[in-house]
């Protein structure tokens, strides 16, 4: 896996962030470390209450630190108020001024920055029109989309010309369709932006998309890293597995076979020794609702329908038994095998489909 803090090339020594990000609040502990080069998008992923917006509002100093330190381009803002940080952020409701049209949203920063009335509304006007929003300047965000006021905000944040950009769910309040249309603006400008970009989001795909590394947050603390690619393929915790839709176990190798900590024992293709992890997608699974004769699957488990629910244009049967696992049908698969809930079946994983690799 490559290091987080390995530097883009041509990137000059003490660019970009380097963070170590020490909060504390009530019962819960904050202990995080970022390094990304001037040009990268970094996402913060993690599930409800893991502590990526607190992570975000740390970079931001709208919350205090414990310990630790924050230097952005080699220089410390540990003791800059957040009005003086060149940071720009774009949170998830966009929190535009309501009273203020749109070109004079984005003229605020550079404003509050000391640009004359005049320059900042021309540098708002020639942001709003790199983000196609040249006919929306006299509009005020009551009057935009969803995606107008995200593009909006957007243009806020760099007007300020930010050495550290910061998203927080920017999509989140879009729907699906202008979702889709926005994630691929916004990967366009952030292929632009010449300096890091932080990105939180609970959604895998925001995250695969528009990220070039992903940082993993559970309880306070990074338990993956690493290039979208890295984290898809080789998942570390049940939560990433959900994420990228993998079955995961753990257990211990010994040759091709590895014996689950809390299972039956899987037959792999690769050749390992001592703990591993063992992912294969609910696609890779076949059900029967007889034990298949002669069948050439090495792994082959008796379950139990525990629920069925659509999943995209599949069935996704949840199983419980033997081993505890997801598996993707057709509808008219589903149908001819009778599945429903407490129905028993065998399930079957061939070996190629399965991938382990070291713990």
């Amino acid at each position: 896996m490559t290091d987080l803090a390995a530097p883009r090339t041509g990137v000059t020594a003490g660019q970009g962030l380097d963070a170590h990000l020490v909060v504390d609040r009530g019962g819960f502990r904050l202990d995080v470390r970022l390094r990304a080069a001037s040009g990268d998008v970094v996402a913060l992923l993690g599930p409800n209450g893991a502590g990526k917006t607190t992570a975000l509002r740390a970079l931001a100093g709208l919350v205090p630190q414990a310990g630790g330190h924050l230097r952005l381009d080699g220089t410390s803002l540990d003791r800059t108020p957040p009005q003086s940080r060149p940071v720009g952020v774009v949170f998830q409701d966009y929190l535009l001024f309501p009273h203020l049209t749109a070109l004079d949203n984005v003229a605020f920063g550079p404003r509050c920055r000391g640009a004359s009335r005049a320059a900042a509304r021309a540098l708002a006007a020639e942001w709003l029109a790199r983000l196609g929003l040249t006919d929306h300047a006299g509009a005020k965000p009551r009057h935009l989309s969803g995606g107008q006021a995200q593009r909006v905000a957007l243009a806020r944040a760099l007007a300020t010309h930010p050495r550290l950009l910061l998203l927080d769910e920017p999509l989140a309040a879009l729907d699906a369709r202008t979702r889709l249309e926005v994630r691929a603006q916004l990967r366009r400008h952030l292929a632009d932006f010449e300096a890091v970009a932080v990105l939180v989001t609970h959604d895998p795909l925001d995250a695969m998309v528009l990220a070039d590394r992903l940082v993993v947050v559970e309880d306070g603390r990074v338990v993956q890293e690493g290039t979208p690619a890295d984290i898809a393929r080789r998942p570390r915790t049940d939560y990433i597995a959900r994420l990228v839709g993998l079955n995961l176990y753990r257990g211990e190798a010994d040759g091709h076979t590895v014996r689950l900590d809390a299972g039956p024992a899987l037959t792999t293709t690769e050749d390992l020794s001592g703990p591993v992890f063992v992912a294969f997608p609910p696609s890779a699974v076949t059900l029967h609702r007889e034990r298949p004769a002669g069948s050439s699957a090495r792994n082959l488990w008796r379950c139990e329908v525990a629920g069925l629910e659509t999943h995209g244009d599949q069935i996704r049967a949840d199983l419980t038994g033997e081993l505890p696992l997801a598996a993707d049908l057709t509808t008219a698969a589903a149908a001819d095998l009778g599945l429903h809930p407490g129905a028993p079946v065998w399930a079957a994983v061939k070996a190629t489909q399965t991938h382990a690799y070291p713990a």
